[in-house]
């Protein structure tokens, strides 16, 4: 039996597929059968191999097949290769008819080791019924109507071959019902009725009651004149027909004639094995055709050059190569290609005074208006140039050049719609018509009606190019460049592409040699606009271009080759995003203790967890507080104190809320909230221990949902020595220790536990106190009370002390910068926070340590300094260094410092995570230049000193030690700044002196070393490249 087994329906194309496919195809081509590489069941293709090994684990096709001993096995076998099919039962017959059609041959050739039945009574009937094996031509009939199956096997079953009768056959009895029988009638063949005959009257003496032995008298009379009437003479003298034997024609029928039918299917056989078989797509008379097919029928219409048949042909071979444009192939329709490309070629005569024409004669080459079929036309742009425009006033055309102009569209739309087809593609490249098509279109005057022609003939190009070698005075080339400096987006992207493409499936190489100074400086100033796309086609340009030292040193001489590395140098960043990683410090010896009991959770988290009902309510709570650990165990009976203890405030307070679940479904719940959790009993010197093993507290509770850490309150108020606060003998088990969903919610924490801030009606933060006001006249009531006072204890922070202050608000807006930004503008406050590069530590009075003002790990950066430091000894206590320990020699010992931080910023990867998009291309033309530069000859040396610019006022020797020394004066005292200024002066215009000196390289990477180096630090993506980059750098001099 076939076990239902869970498969992929997807066709795994290992290198053992392949090769029985290879095998399949070969097996069918000697055998002059049809193979289909992957039948297709509903919109599933199956995996003929995995079929394969399939029924021949159950014993092959003639086993599966069947029906009395493996009842069902095809349709088991459907379930298999396609779970969830609507309609089983149709689809197993499918699946049965793709094994009969490809693999039952196949099967009895290597499996059996046997010769096939011929195709004629396997591969060309239907699938129904088995018995392969024991099928040949002489015992295997062709399935016929139920009729005939019914005589033959009344032949079969009353006489042999001979004629002899081979049993005597029972007699028919009528289905009557005999005199006092009370069963059922037999059933058989009703015999045949007794045959009527025409009634007779008796004319002879009839003796009535009355009658005493004499004749009785004749009365003569009656409606239609008596017994004398000619009626009755007639009938009197009625005498029936003498039966004739009709004469029968003996019809012959596999019946009563087995012999004849066989001898005439084997002819049939005969005659069609010897038979060729038609061409396909051949229409031969007899064959059931009934006209052709929508393909030939717009074939032909289009190269009837008739107006209207050409307008129905193009109309739905748009449609066609558009919904069937991965089937749709030139080889299959021949001269389909070459009729498009000459509807196309007809757009000349709507906007010059020239009817082009193609030729594949010699002799009419030489005309002015004749295309060269053969191999192109060489000189096709300076015959358009020498071509009289057509007057166009205005964009409307007339109405016969419109519907002339979008025929053509349309023929230049399908063209454009096929060649996606890499077969297409190939084909339509072999055709030298096509490049002229795209001479004539690119070259059409500036005018708007003709935008989508030129751009269909882009798209035409950028898939053909790559099948050509295009030298610099090939007309096509130089339509393409035109094509760069037109003012339309598209066409500039489009045209770069497909000159990018040149010869890139050939083994020669794409020089793109004589591009115009004009041209490449707008390639490079494109890199500087916002638009991606255009940048990408400019880089994919430059990198072909970049990769000869000819077109380098045209580069480096007619441009600005310092402007265009500083861009991509800036571009290897393009929209970098950043990624922090934090690395741990190196394992301590002790290893710090876990908690036994679950974290304090904050009011609302409470609040929240107990509207919910059992035993999600336990689950949730569970899941927030515990974590799964093989190692971890609890006691049962301290489990269920801290969830009693978790919801005994909330639930006195409201005795509406449902109650708590009891002891035992709480354990019970463990078990199903954990799967990994159990519940065990340890005896241990006679006393059994109640645990839960698996699961453990967490250190920092977490939100079941979103698995996100929740946020803990290190609100830590400092003892009081004499009626002052006292941070130096402060103690953390004060500290809060709650935890709350996150920054929102542990600031309202702070403001209602800590700080006391009152609500109003409105549940609303009273912030700022409003004094009570005499309501008849208008003036303010004293204060029974004095204002309260607000201090900051977040972390043992001293911000309001030693006063305090009286504003909530301000103590409400102060507490806000301990905790994380987690507004939309984050990223714009994050970068004037204070960090080391911008930051001046404080003079030594202040006695602050440059260690506040790190970055955190979640926190914005310089905000160490209000108490959001590090959580070792003396956080958040800025002003002293309470934080550092004494040795026993007295010397200081820093405290240990946080895990480092290492922050990328990592490009676009594809999904090899492979460098992609504008920094890839960037890095490579960068490449590409550093190893070109290398090799031109060093550089003239430039001129630093500008006399007459107003901006340059010193000079490279005015700033030199030797014209300082040559001025007599004293040497005035420099600040700490300026004399760093002066230095780094001095140290550029040295590197400026050494890199006149040296050749193209170091002069033109020595400036963006710094962006170089960091970007090899910083972003993992291009790691892999950047080394290929500082090597061509290195051998260039730089």
């Amino acid at each position: 039996m076939a076990p239902n087994k869970a498969r992929e329906a997807s066709i795994e194309r290992t290198s053992e597929y392949d090769e029985f496919l290879e095998k399949l195809a070969e097996y069918h081509e000697k055998r002059g059968t049809h193979f289909e590489r992957e039948p297709k069941v509903g919109n599933r293709h199956i995996d003929l191999l995995r079929l394969y090994k399939r029924v021949n684990a159950e014993g092959g096709y003639d086993k599966v097949s069947d029906t009395k001993g493996n009842k069902l096995a095809w349709r088991r076998l459907a379930g298999e290769f396609l779970p969830g099919s609507p309609n089983l039962t149709t689809q197993a017959f499918i699946l049965k008819s793709a094994y009969y059609k490809n693999l039952a041959a196949y099967e009895i050739s290597t499996i059996h080791k046997r010769e096939p039945p011929p195709k004629e009574i396997l591969e060309d009937l239907s699938a129904k019924g088995g018995d392969l094996l024991n099928r040949t031509v002489e015992n295997y009939f062709r399935p016929g109507s139920r009729e005939a199956d019914r005589l033959r096997g009344e032949d079969s079953d009353e006489s042999d071959d001979d004629g002899d009768v081979k049993k005597t056959p029972k007699e028919d009895r009528m289905d009557l019902d005999e005199p006092g029988s009370t069963g059922r009638a037999t059933r058989s063949l009703r015999r045949e009725p007794p045959r009527r005959e025409l009634f007779q009257p008796d004319m002879g003496t009839r003796q009535t009651r009355q009658s005493t032995g004499h004749l009785p008298s004749l009365h003569i009379g009656s409606v239609n004149g008596g017994y004398d009437s000619p009626l009755h003479n007639m009938i009197y003298t009625y005498e029936p027909r003498q039966a004739v034997p009709s004469t029968m024609k003996p019809v012959v029928t596999p019946a009563n004639n087995p012999e004849h039918f066989r001898q005439l299917r084997l002819r049939q056989i005969v005659n069609r094995r010897n038979r060729p078989l038609p061409a396909r797509g051949m229409m031969l008379p007899g064959t059931g055709f009934s006209g052709p097919n929508i393909y030939i029928r717009a074939l032909h219409a289009l190269r009837s050059k008739q107006a209207d048949e050409e307008a129905y042909a193009l109309h739905h071979l748009v449609k066609i190569s558009h919904e069937r444009g991965d089937k749709y192939r030139f080889d299959q329709f021949p001269g389909l290609a070459e009729a498009l490309i000459e509807k196309v070629v007809e757009v000349g005569s709507l906007f010059y005074d020239v009817t082009w024409g193609i030729s594949y004669v010699e002799e009419e080459m030489e005309k002015a208006n004749v295309l060269n079929g053969l191999s192109g036309t060489r000189d096709l742009l300076k015959r358009i140039r020498s071509l009289q425009p057509l007057d166009l006033q205005d964009d409307l055309l007339p109405e016969g050049v419109a519907k002339a102009l979008g025929m053509v569209n349309e023929a230049a739309l399908i063209i454009r719609n096929m060649v996606m087809l890499n077969e297409n593609a190939f084909f339509v490249s072999k055709i030298p018509a096509i490049r002229d098509m795209m001479v004539i279109a690119l070259s059409l005057p500036n005018h708007a009606t003709v935008v989508e022609l030129q751009h269909y003939a882009l798209e035409i190009a950028e898939q053909l190019t790559k099948f050509w070698t295009l030298d610099s005075s090939d007309p096509l080339y130089q339509a393409m460049l035109a094509q760069v400096d037109s003012d339309d987006r598209g066409k500039i992207i489009t045209s770069l592409r497909a000159l990018g493409r040149i010869a890139m499936s050939l083994e020669g190489s794409n020089k793109l040699t004589d591009v115009p100074t004009k041209t490449l400086r707008s390639i490079c100033d494109w890199l500087l606009v916002e638009d991606e796309e255009l940048r990408n086609a400019c880089l994919d340009f430059l990198y072909l271009y970049t990769g000869f030292v000819d077109n380098v040193e045209i580069v480096a001489t007619e441009l600005n080759v310092e402007g265009l590395v500083n861009q991509l140098v800036r571009l290897l960043q393009y929209n970098a995003v950043a990624m922090e990683e934090r690395r741990s410090n190196a394992k301590t010896a002790k290893t710090p203790q876990q908690s036994d009991t679950p974290p304090k959770l904050s009011a609302p988290i409470i609040e929240q967890l107990v509207t919910l009902e059992e035993p999600e309510r336990s689950s949730q709570w569970l899941r927030t507080c515990f974590e799964e650990d093989s190692n971890g165990e609890i006691t049962q009976i301290q489990l269920w104190s801290a969830y009693n203890a978790a919801f005994q405030d909330m639930m006195g307070s409201n005795p509406s809320l449902k109650q708590l679940m009891p002891a035992k479904d709480f354990i019970t719940n463990v078990s199903t909230t954990f799967p990994s959790a159990s519940a065990q009993v340890h005896t241990a010197g006679g006393q059994s221990k109640y645990t839960i093993k698996g699961i453990r507290p967490r250190s920092v509770p977490a939100d079941p949902t979103t698995k996100k850490a929740y946020m803990r309150c290190i609100w830590h108020p400092p003892s009081l020595l004499n009626g002052y606060a006292d941070t130096r003998h402060s103690t953390t088990k004060i500290e809060c220790g709650e935890f709350t969903s996150g920054a929102k919610a542990m600031w309202e924490h702070v403001l209602s536990a800590h700080l006391k801030v009152p609500r109003d009606e409105n549940d609303k933060w009273i912030l700022e106190q409003k004094p009570d006001v005499d309501m008849v006249n208008g003036d303010t009531l004293s204060a029974a009370t004095a204002p309260a006072k607000y201090f900051c204890h977040w972390g043992g922070c001293t911000h309001f002390n030693p006063d305090g202050t009286d504003s909530a608000f301000e103590a409400g807006q102060h507490i806000k910068t301990h905790l994380p930004d987690t507004s939309n503008m984050s990223f714009i406050h994050a970068k004037h926070n204070r960090t080391p590069s911008n930051s001046t530590l404080l003079s030594t009075s202040a006695q602050v340590r440059s260690e506040n003002f790190q970055p955190q790990f979640g926190q914005p950066v310089g905000l160490g300094s209000l108490g959001m430091g590090g959580r070792g000894p003396g956080y958040g206590y800025s002003g002293r260094d309470y934080g550092r320990s004494e040795s026993s020699n007295g010397t200081s010992i820093p405290p240990a410092q946080p895990s480092p931080n290492w922050r990328y910023y990592n490009t676009a990867a594809d999904e090899t995570n492979d460098a992609s998009g504008l920094p890839l291309a960037s890095i490579l033309v960068l490449r590409n230049l550093a190893r070109q530069l290398g090799k031109l000859p060093p550089p003239e040396p430039r001129l630093l000193e500008v006399p007459d610019s107003p901006s340059h006022k010193r000079t490279r020797s005015e700033g030199s030690p030797d014209h300082r020394r040559s001025t007599g004066a004293k040497k005035p005292r420099l600040s700490d700044a300026a004399r760093e200024a002066q230095r780094e002066n001095e140290e550029i215009e040295k590197e400026e002196k050494e890199a006149d000196s040296v050749g193209w390289v170091p002069r033109v990477f020595s400036p963006v070393k710094d962006q170089l180096y960091y970007v090899m630090a910083h972003n993992l993506t291009l790691k892999n490249y950047m080394g290929g980059l500082f090597k061509a750098i290195s051998q260039g001099g730089g």
